[in-house]
C-alpha cells in the first residue's frame, strides 16, 4: 500500500518524447522594400528600363516582335522540321519567304483602295457637315480651328511666294511620308533577319543560357518557363490569329454587303485591330461610322457598317473568344488596358500589337517564380 502513490505519481506524470531530428534554425528574413533607400532604388531601376525601353526602341523593338513571331512559326518550323523532314535552316527560310510573300500580296490588294479612301479624306468634315446637322457647331470650331492652324503655319505670300511655299510643304510631306515608309521597312527588315535566326538556332540559345544558371532547381526552372510560354503563348497566338482572320473575312464580306466595296482593304483593317483589345474594336467602330456616313445614304444606311461591325465584334468577344481562351489563362481587363497604354506609349503601335502577349509572359514568369505568385495573380484576377 505504502508503493501505490509512488506509482500513481510516476504514472500520471506526461512523458515527454524526445525527437532525434534537429531543430530548424529560425531564419528572420528582412522585407525586400523595407527601407526608403531600396524603395528608392527600384523606382530609379524602374524607370531607367523605361527609359531604356523608349531609346532603344529602334534596337528592342524588331527583337521582341522577333520572339513574338517565333512563339507563333514554331508549331509550323515542327511540322516541316519533323513530318517533312526538312533542315531547321531551310524550314526557317520557307517560312520568312512566305511570310514576306503573305504580307507582300496584303500590302498590294489594300494599296489601291487605300490611296482611293485617302483622296476622299478633304471630303470628310464638308460631307459629316452636311449630314449631321446636329453636330455641325463642333464640326465648323473644327474647321475654323485648322484654318487658324493653317494661318499660322503659313505666312502671308507675298508676289510669287506661294508657289514656292506650297511646293515646300508637298515636299516636306512627301518626305516625312518617305521617312515612316523607309522607317518602317527598316525594322521589318531587322525583324524577319532575328526571325530567322531564332527560327534557325533559338533552341540552341535557350539550351545556352539554360546551362550557366547555377543549379539544378534554377536549370529546370527556366526549362519549365520556357516550355509553357512557348506552349501557352504559342497556342494563344495562333488561335488569336485564326479568329481575327476569320473576324476579317466575315467584315469584308459585311462592308460589301453594306455597300462599302473593297472588302478586302476593310477586311484586313478589322482583322489587323482585333490584335488589339478593346481599344482596336473601338477604333473599328469610329471609322467604319465615318466611312459609312461619308459613302452611304443618310441615316439608317450610312449607319449600317458600323452596326455590322459591332454585331460582329461582339459575337467573337462575348461568345467565340471566352470558349476557345478561357481555358488557357485569363489576365485583368484593367492591366490589359494599362498595358496597352504603356506599351504605346514606348513603342508605338507596334507596341499596342505586343502588349497582350508580353503581359502573358509576364504572368507566367511571375506563377512559376515562388516570390513573383502574388503579382502574377494580380494579373490574372
Amino acid at each position: 500500500m505504502t508503493n501505490t502513490p509512488a506509482r500513481t505519481r510516476v504514472a500520471a506524470r506526461p512523458v515527454e518524447h524526445k525527437s532525434t531530428e534537429p531543430a530548424s534554425p529560425i531564419v528572420r528574413t528582412e522585407p525586400v522594400l523595407s527601407s526608403p533607400l531600396s524603395t528608392g532604388v527600384l523606382i530609379i531601376a524602374v524607370l531607367a528600363v523605361i527609359g531604356a525601353l523608349y531609346f532603344a526602341k529602334e534596337v528592342v523593338l524588331p527583337i521582341a516582335l522577333a520572339i513574338v513571331l517565333k512563339l507563333l512559326l514554331q508549331p509550323i518550323l515542327d511540322f516541316l522540321c519533323n513530318r517533312l523532314r526538312l533542315p531547321t535552316a531551310l524550314a526557317a527560310l520557307v517560312l520568312i519567304c512566305g511570310l514576306f510573300a503573305a504580307i507582300g500580296a496584303v500590302a498590294f490588294s489594300i494599296s489601291g483602295p487605300a490611296s482611293g479612301w485617302i483622296e476622299k479624306v478633304p471630303q470628310v468634315l464638308p460631307t459629316l457637315k452636311q449630314k449631321l446637322v446636329i453636330l455641325r457647331q463642333p464640326i465648323d470650331y473644327m474647321q475654323s480651328a485648322f484654318k487658324e492652324i493653317q494661318d499660322v503655319a503659313t505666312p502671308a505670300p507675298l508676289g510669287k511666294t506661294p508657289p514656292a511655299v506650297a511646293i515646300k510643304e508637298q515636299s516636306e510631306v512627301a518626305s516625312k511620308l518617305a521617312f515612316g515608309t523607309l522607317a518602317v521597312m527598316s525594322r521589318l527588315l531587322a525583324t524577319m533577319v532575328i526571325l530567322f535566326f531564332l527560327l534557325a538556332a533559338g533552341d540552341r540559345l535557350l539550351r545556352g543560357f539554360i546551362e550557366v544558371l547555377p543549379t539544378f532547381a534554377d536549370k529546370r526552372q527556366a526549362a519549365d518557363i520556357a516550355s509553357e510560354i512557348q506552349h501557352q503563348i504559342g497556342g494563344y497566338l495562333i488561335t488569336i490569329s485564326l479568329m481575327n482572320l476569320g473576324v476579317g473575312v466575315v467584315a469584308g464580306l459585311a462592308m460589301w454587303a453594306c455597300g462599302l466595296g473593297d472588302p478586302i482593304l476593310w477586311g484586313a483593317l478589322a482583322c489587323l485591330l482585333n490584335y488589339i483589345p478593346i481599344l482596336g474594336p473601338l477604333t473599328g467602330i469610329g471609322i467604319f461610322l465615318v466611312a459609312g456616313t461619308v459613302t452611304l445614304d443618310w441615316p439608317w444606311q450610312a449607319l449600317l457598317p458600323a452596326a455590322c461591325y459591332t454585331m460582329i465584334h461582339i459575337a467573337e468577344g462575348e461568345i467565340i473568344t471566352p470558349m476557345l481562351l478561357a481555358k488557357r489563362f485569363t489576365l485583368n481587363p484593367v492591366l490589359v488596358i494599362i498595358s496597352l497604354f504603356f506599351w504605346h506609349f514606348v513603342w508605338g503601335i507596334p507596341g499596342a500589337l505586343l502588349a497582350v502577349p508580353l503581359l502573358a509572359m509576364f504572368k507566367i514568369i511571375c506563377d512559376r517564380v515562388e516570390p513573383l505568385k502574388p503579382v502574377g495573380h494580380i494579373v490574372g484576377a
